[in-house]
């Protein structure tokens, strides 16, 4: 198992240098190929009618004239030990862990991101324990209760979350209910999950629905396996046939689904961010798309990027703790 664990925790450091290095190419390799000059580049960090000394300082300090290998090891460099800037007689520090410096407003990204993740990261785990226990808890009911009008309504329900879309439940939920103002945790718990109640049950809606279809799939298809027939021969009490043998069984494909929902929400929430206009990572990248702040988009996308290869492992391990033949593919 430690073998496993060393093994996965060394190809998910080997992703996230992958996918940092895409993202790198993706911001300045690929406007170069659609015909983007280094002096276009630099211009936008200056003002209007950039004076050609001026763009040939902001190239030569962002450092924009050196080959892209060297760009990309500075980047990397920086979000170990840190980055330093040249607009002018003094530096300008960029502290490690220096995810970006937006040039645009002179201010370091990686406070910006820590001072956002918290919302996001309420956003997301509320939602999640929401939807996780209500999706599993009527996907097993209406799975032992096939074709009651529990069955039916809790899956025409589902349907029905499944296809609204969450722009439209969001501004439903707030044209009836209101929209209160994100407290943090620190400052008042109560107020806390108070601005978060509508936000939770509105993002929950889409995943309880799924979960619920595909938990009641499962467990239909798995009530009717020969072990479960052995199981009940073997005078096994019904509910821990259901819950430790039909459950578990069908519960195994949704830990991957779990992980990757969760980690994308981790990532930004943006459409449930921008209904209930929540300040967190999702709110941050639209910021950055809309003022073309280059350095906002990346650290957004390499957070992102972090917690899908971080939920990417701790699901790997879950799937090795739960069935050891994972542990020798």
């Amino acid at each position: 198992m430690a073998a496993y664990i060393i093994r996965r925790v060394f190809a998910a450091v080997l992703l996230l240098l992958v996918v940092s290095a895409v993202t790198f190419a993706i911001f300045f390799l690929v406007p170069r190929l659609g015909g983007q000059t280094l002096d276009s580049m630099a211009a936008q960090y200056v003002g209007k009618s950039p004076d050609p000394d001026v763009i040939a300082a902001v190239k030569k300090n962002l450092g924009l004239d050196q080959p892209l290998y060297l760009q990309y090891w500075n980047f990397i460099k920086g979000i170990v030990v840190g980055a330093q800037y040249q607009f002018g007689p003094d530096p300008v520090t960029c502290h490690a862990p220096c995810f970006g410096y937006s040039f645009k407003t002179h201010t370091e990204i990686w406070p910006q991101l820590i001072d956002r993740i918290p919302v996001t990261l309420s956003l997301a785990v509320g939602a999640a324990v929401i939807w996780v226990i209500s999706g599993i808890a009527t996907g097993v009911l209406s799975a032992l209760r096939r074709g009651s009008f529990f069955d039916r309504l809790s899956m025409g329900v589902a349907l029905a979350g499944v296809s609204l879309p969450m722009f439209f439940t969001g501004l439903v939920v707030l044209a009836l209910f209101g929209n209160g103002e994100y407290v943090p945790f620190t400052q008042n718990p109560v107020e806390w999950a108070g601005s978060l109640v509508l936000p939770w049950c509105t993002l929950a809606l889409l995943y309880s629905a799924l979960y619920a279809r595909l938990t009641r799939a499962g467990m239909l298809e798995t009530m009717g396996e020969d072990y479960i027939r052995t199981a009940r021969a073997k005078g096994l009490k019904e509910r821990k046939v259901v819950v430790k043998h039909g459950l578990r069984a069908a519960l195994t494909p949704l830990i991957t689904i779990f992980g990757m929902d969760f980690a994308l929400l981790l990532g930004g929430a943006v459409i449930t961010e921008r209904v209930f206009s929540f300040q967190g990572l999702g709110a941050f990248a639209i910021q950055g798309v809309t003022t073309a702040d280059l350095p906002k988009v990346m650290g957004v996308t390499l957070v992102a990027a972090f917690f899908i290869v971080i939920c990417n492992l701790l699901v790997d391990l879950v799937y090795a703790a739960i069935d050891p033949r994972v542990r020798l593919s």
